[in-house]
């Protein structure tokens, strides 16, 4: 007599193989929308808005330059902790990032001089450097890359867009100065939580029967590879420098000449060291353009609205504009996603174009004392760098996206410098011939020089759309491509792997 086959039997297998992968992608996700902002609020130096509280005999000076070097030591940790995350994956280095920020956190409440200043805000920059890159590859490694990468260029075009109010409202009701060290504690003590449970989810899956190699590289990273990304540590070094110097009194002209260079190397950088022709050189192109405007933009815009003699919303009245422009960012990112991969490139150029647009909104509309209108700059530049970001992203593989990477936060520092020498152009124009002492002589020398970052930003990136657009022209498109997009290949090749659903895709 038969024996009937036991239906528990063959549901073992499937819950390990469906479970796992599943609880990591969300996991993943999490980590991607706590994690990513925790990584851009460090950037911003906002030591100054507490300068009241500061004890007395404390150089504002010497506090404002330590409390800078979070964003130099992160633009320099990126393109060597892309290498290091391509080779001990992304689940580690998560761990150690996040563990760095919390020390940091843990002891900005016990720091007393410039000095542990500067030493905790080198901790931050490394931490925030590592979890840029880390947070990238664990949303590649998964099968399900298709839907978090739009959630991972969405959090981070948001992030850029709000990191200047994120950072500042924790000091609304400072009482001591060194909460600028530690905005979000909590918040960074639950992303090391999630970034445990991910480790452990991370090995159990790779110790299973094949479950999670959906991103796995058996080949690691390659010479070219390397070479490429610590190719692209070299303008970070040299912008990183420039950064510290500019602290030490530099003429305006000068600041504003040195990061215009830094600009212009690291689109040649792009156009000579990017990975698969068209495709990695528009990445390298958008990150350069996304980095050097939305960030420096908004920071101006924040300090702008603040309130002041020229009136504004103020803080409070900021959340909802930058709550609804993250909306946006996510929202676009997520409908350009769902677009077919060989046609997902026609949307850079219209990210990088509504970017534009928010730029010229920025000169129309700020500043403003209805923080609601506030909402159509914001949403285009954030809405309009998520999308810019995806669409180029999609079509590359893993080394590609981590080099674009390593160009956006170089950028991000050079629009810095162009915007803070643009400010003292400015201000020097009102020592020069009007009453310097006035407030709102002050007020209005900042708003002018938030329309002329505006102006400066806006033709900035119309040019590098301008050159990319030359540069995917003059190079021949191979037979598999279409308009410069990479386009999957119908038979899957030896580098597909086989994902926890079933399903094949490339390693890119």
């Amino acid at each position: 007599m038969a024996v009937p086959p036991i239906p528990q039997a063959r549901a073992a297998v499937p819950v390990r193989a469906v479970r796992v992968p599943l609880m990591l992608d969300v996991v993943v996700g999490l980590l991607v929308a706590v994690a990513l902002p925790l990584a851009i609020v460090a950037i911003p130096n906002t030591i100054s808005v507490v300068a009241a509280l500061l004890p007395p005999g404390a150089s504002l000076i010497a506090l404002t330059r330590a409390h800078g070097l979070a964003l130099p030591v992160m633009l320099l940790t990126v393109p060597l902790a892309s290498v290091a995350v391509r080779r001990f994956r992304s689940a580690p280095i998560l761990v150690v990032g996040l563990t760095l920020l919390a020390a940091a956190d843990a002891a900005g409440g016990y720091a007393g001089s410039a000095v542990t200043v500067g030493v905790l805000r080198v901790l931050h920059g490394l931490g925030a450097g590592l979890l840029l890159p880390a947070t990238l590859v664990a949303v590649w490694e998964r099968p399900r890359r298709r839907f978090l990468l739009p959630l991972w260029a969405g959090t981070l075009a948001a992030s850029l867009a709000g990191a200047q109010a994120l950072a500042l409202w924790p000091l609304a009701k400072a009482t001591a100065w060194q909460v600028t060290l530690q905005p979000y504690p909590l918040l960074t003590g639950v992303a090391l939580a999630l970034a445990a449970v991910y480790l452990v989810l991370w090995i159990v899956a790779r110790d299973g029967a094949g479950v999670d190699r959906a991103g796995s590289d058996s080949e690691g990273t390659s010479t070219s590879e390397r070479s490429r990304l610590g190719l692209a540590a070299v303008p970070a070094a040299g912008i990183a420098v420039l950064a510290v110097g500019t602290t030490f009194d530099w003429p305006p002209v000068l600041v504003i000449a040195a990061a215009a260079v830094a600009v212009v190397a690291m689109l040649g950088l792009g156009a000579v060291a990017a990975f698969e022709g068209p495709g990695g050189r528009t990445l390298a192109f958008t990150s350069v353009a996304v980095g050097l405007v939305v960030l420096p933009t908004a920071a101006q815009t924040t300090y702008v609205e603040m309130g002041g003699v020229r009136g504004g919303p103020g803080l409070s009245g900021l959340w909802l504009p930058f709550l609804l422009a993250a909306v946006v960012a996510l929202a676009t990112a997520c409908l350009v996603g769902a677009v077919r991969e060989e046609r997902a490139g026609r949307f850079v150029g219209a990210g990088l174009v509504a970017v534009v647009a928010g730029l010229c909104a920025i000169r129309l509309i700020a500043p403003t004392p209805d923080g609601l209108l506030l909402v159509v700059p914001f949403a285009l530049l954030a809405g309009g760098s998520a999308v810019a970001l995806v669409a180029a992203l999609r079509p590359v593989r893993l080394g590609t996206a981590l080099l674009g990477l390593s160009l956006c936060f170089p950028a991000v520092l050079a629009g810095f410098l162009l915007g803070t020498g643009v400010q003292l152009t400015r201000l020097q124009d009102v020592a020069r011939s009007g009453d310097p002492t006035r407030p709102e002589v002050i007020a209005q020398a900042f708003v002018d020089a938030l329309w002329t970052w505006a102006l400066v930003g806006g033709f900035a990136v119309v040019g590098i759309i301008v050159i990319a657009s030359w540069l995917g022209r003059r190079e021949p498109a191979p037979s598999h491509r279409k308009s410069a997009v990479l386009v999957p290949s119908p038979t899957p090749s030896p580098e597909e792997k086989t994902g926890d659903n079933g399903e094949s895709f490339s390693d890119r």
